[in-house]
């Protein structure tokens, strides 16, 4: 690797160099164990003769801060702890957030990496073991040529031709968004897709509004951009439109599977809620998060297929339909507001990994992304099954759950006299994950409860599971 070293002159090469090589030693920057450049190539880097920079190292390698291995090269010497930070004589300013961070809450507490429980009910993940690699690996060999033979340019801020001509396809057939390829803008992500609507609808001090409770990545991205964030508390029926407040410039919804409850948004809602839109000219941003994955009873339209009035920014991912390791997401905005989503896409990171896109879109154009669609959902409908069959069951006197149409993960009220936080924990003690509601809500709480991701665990570990709870609660009843 190069190093950054200065020399200041032709006086004292060697001093200068021994003493900086020294300095990134003693403070941190040159770690224990680190290989440096050959003296031959310092020596061609920094302009001086190899005699200066061979004895520089000598004399390092003398006082024990380098190490020779014959053969191998020059290493920095191990137990070289970095000096004391020496005490400050006067008071010195440092770098402060801006204010409106005050205000952005920490994100939904995750396992720590390396948590290892028997039985893990994490919401948001994907079980990789049904996703068919060799089909998605000729996908990526197929964008690395065609790659290789583009020149090394930026891209369209809109994203991969082919990608939207795929995806329009896609939530055309398979959502009832009637779009062109032109309308679609590939995202990082959905989280990405909701950034940009904020951007490009809310002044500082502008008024949203969102589910209650509700998706907090979204909620802190809207609060981040110095928003006024109004949670609108959901009923049975959905998000609660005459609720909502007369200035928000923009909506945030989850109808097809309200996040995290499950429940669908009843069609009088929905035409209610773009009334409501229409009339004020905000933007519904329509979260479709878990669209594909639907078990029972009809597909409900989307916001954005029943749309007459162009306000609605359909929103979607491939986070839960693939893994959310991918980070491709989209959005179609209302038409008004495309020139403004492209600016801010283009502002905010300019564009994703081509290479990524072109392979997502060979896997959806060749039939392949349907194919693992119909083979997962087959799977996901018999842990939801099996998970139901348990709540519903013997788990009934302690938990009622709201039976979700769609998604992969679903809700369970916890009935009186069972407090959330001590569940959770007596079913980690047990090796159970479980993860509570009490996050999702902004503003009031109203009832506690647990989310079931089931996206990521066998049939036979649900059983498995529920059996363990189920002894664990009647335990703690005693």
């Amino acid at each position: 690797m190069d190093i950054q070293l200065t020399l200041a002159g032709r006086r004292d090469l060697i001093g200068q160099l021994y003493r900086q090589l020294r300095a990134g030693i003693t403070d941190g920057r040159l770690a224990a164990g680190e290989r440096l450049p050959s003296t031959r190539d310092l020596a061609r880097q920094l302009g001086v003769s190899r005699k200066t920079t061979l004895e520089a190292f000598e004399r390092l390698v003398a006082e024990g801060y380098l190490v020779t291995r014959a053969g191998d090269g020059t290493y920095v010497a191990a137990g070289l702890s970095p000096p004391p930070a020496p005490a400050r004589l006067r008071a010195v300013a440092t770098p402060r957030p801006a204010e409106v961070w005050k205000r952005v809450p920490e994100a939904l507490s995750m396992p720590l990496p390396g948590t290892k429980l028997a039985y893990d009910y994490l919401g948001g993940v994907t079980d990789k073991a049904l996703f068919r690699a060799d089909a998605w690996r000729k996908c990526i060999s197929h964008a690395l040529r065609v790659q290789g033979r583009g020149r090394g340019m930026y891209r369209e801020p809109a994203g991969e031709q082919e990608l939207r001509l795929a995806i329009a396809r896609h939530v055309g057939f398979s959502r009832g968004v009637a779009c062109n390829w032109q309308d679609v803008i590939v995202t990082q992500g959905a989280q990405q897709a909701v950034d940009l609507a904020a951007r490009v609808m809310i002044n500082p001090g502008g008024t949203v509004a969102v589910e209650d409770p509700g998706y907090p990545p979204a909620r802190s991205s809207l609060l981040a951009l110095g928003a006024r964030v109004v949670p609108v508390r959901v009923d049975d029926e959905g998000l609660r439109v005459d609720a909502l407040p007369d200035d928000a410039r923009l909506v945030y919804v989850t109808p097809s599977h309200q996040f995290p409850l499950g429940m669908p948004m009843s069609l009088e809602r929905r035409m209610a809620l773009l009334e409501w839109a229409s009339r004020r000219g905000a933007l519904i941003v329509e979260d479709d998060y878990d669209g594909e994955f639907r078990f029972e009873g009809r597909p409900l339209e989307s916001l954005k297929s029943l749309d007459r009035g162009d306000v609605v920014a359909y929103v979607g991912t491939f986070s839960k339909t693939i893994f959310p390791e991918l980070r491709v997401g989209y959005v179609i905005p209302p038409a008004s507001l495309a020139g403004a989503f492209l600016k801010a896409r283009q502002i905010n990171d300019w564009h994703g990994c081509s290479l990524t896109q072109t392979a997502l879109a060979r896997f959806m154009l060749d039939g392949e992304f349907g194919k693992h669609v119909r083979r997962v959902q087959k799977y996901y409908a018999e842990r939801r099954e099996a998970l139901l069959e348990h709540l519903q069951g013997e788990l009934s006197p302690w938990l009622e759950p709201i039976v979700p149409a769609a998604g992969i993960h679903l809700a369970a009220l916890l009935r009186k006299g069972l407090g959330e936080d001590e569940l959770i924990a007596r079913a980690r003690g047990a090796s159970i994950g479980l993860y509570g509601l009490g996050g999702f809500y902004a503003g009031r709480r109203r009832r506690q409860g647990l989310l079931f991701g089931y996206g990521d665990i066998s049939v036979d570990a649900i059983h498995a599971s529920m059996s363990r709870l189920k002894s664990l609660l009647e335990g703690a009843g005693r």
